[in-house]
């Protein structure tokens, strides 16, 4: 039977096997799953108009999906599937069909901060001109963000309705995102020494550099945080910064033994930062979900920036900490970031 919904409830089914409830409601894996009793109906109150993404634990502790859910785009978790309560809303940038977009340079080469071949993609918007200086991101989770998010396509929309103005990104790959992302003072070394000067420099394998305008940092997650992180202590480079659903609860050192982040251990300490000297060289755009544990951390954040003088905005959508909620984050961002 598929999930009912009710104004702001959503009663999901149980299918058989399903032993235990998982998704949006437990931050996934980071809470405990909640038990459920065959064909015993599980009923949730949400905001107007979520979309909540969810999988089903059978006896054994492996997920499976919901037979009867919509599908979804979920990288960490491909037994997702989603129900939504109401109507998602997306934002009207999406609608039509998509425009031309501009061209696409590969970059590739042997990691010398962090061993290993790394991968990058240049993005020049299809207005670009060679020796035209552009606002320019430097994008955590760049497969992702390129091929989920569609931030390009999301730009060259806006532009052609003539709501932003062009900018190129730089969609940086991750070997390993938690151990470079999660407060990583090597991260810095390898974006400056590694990536820029192939892309702004004298090891350009594409043609002519890139002339920039303005320098930004851009991701979700712990990407949002490496964004944040980075830009916020470095004004020689960065003026701008996007995060969505940063993982705003991080310290350094703060990692348990098995590699995972000790939540309680951690605590805020980039907000901290921030409030004790606030980075009023950035334009930042900031969001989170409502249904995801990093909700409370994201609205303290932007309360600590509000206090401190910092160009910002902030939002909340009726999502989880997944690529549909980021999706329809990023837009916003990108008016936030480059309209008019």
């Amino acid at each position: 039977m598929p999930a009912r919904t009710d104004g702001r409830q959503v009663t999901l089914i149980p299918p058989a096997g399903a032993a235990a409830l998982i998704g949006d409601p437990t931050d996934w894996d980071r809470r405990p799953a909640w038990p459920v009793q065959p064909g015993e109906p599980v009923t949730l109150t949400l905001p107007r108009g979520a979309w909540l993404e969810y999988a089903w634990l059978d006896a054994q502790g492996q997920l499976f999906p919901d037979p009867e859910g919509l599908p979804t785009v979920n990288p960490w978790f491909s037994a997702a599937r989603a129900v939504q309560v109401g109507e998602w809303a997306e934002h009207p940038l999406w609608q039509g069909a998509a425009p031309e977009l501009g061209t696409v340079h590969r970059l590739a080469w042997e990691g010398k901060v962090f061993a290993g071949r790394r991968r990058a993609t240049l993005y020049l918007p299809r207005s670009y001109r060679s020796g035209q200086a552009l606002p320019l991101y430097y994008v955590q989770d760049g497969v992702a963000f390129y091929r989920i998010g569609r931030l390009a396509e999301a730009m060259e929309r806006a532009v052609a309705a003539g709501q932003a103005q062009p900018a190129a990104f730089v969609f940086v790959e991750p070997n390993d995102r938690n151990a470079e992302y999660y407060l990583n003072a090597d991260y810095l070394p390898f974006l400056r020494d590694e990536v820029m000067p192939r892309v702004e420099g004298d090891l350009t394998e594409w043609g002519v550099p890139v002339q920039v305008s303005e320098r930004g940092l851009w991701g979700a997650s712990l990407g949002g945080l490496a964004s944040l992180y980075l830009g916020s202590g470095h004004p020689e480079l960065f003026s701008r910064v996007v995060s969505h659903s940063g993982a705003l609860i991080a310290r350094p050192g703060a990692q348990a033994p098995e590699g995972k982040v000790d939540v309680l251990e951690a605590g805020e300490w980039l907000r901290e930062r921030l409030e004790a000297g606030p980075p009023r060289h950035l334009r930042v755009s900031l969001d989170t979900g409502l249904l995801e544990w990093l909700t409370a951390p994201n609205r303290r954040m932007a309360a600590a920036l509000a206090d401190g003088g910092v160009e910002h905005s902030y939002r909340e959508f009726p999502g989880g900490h997944n690529w549909v909620t980021w999706r329809q984050a990023l837009t916003w961002a990108l008016l936030d970031q480059l309209g008019g």
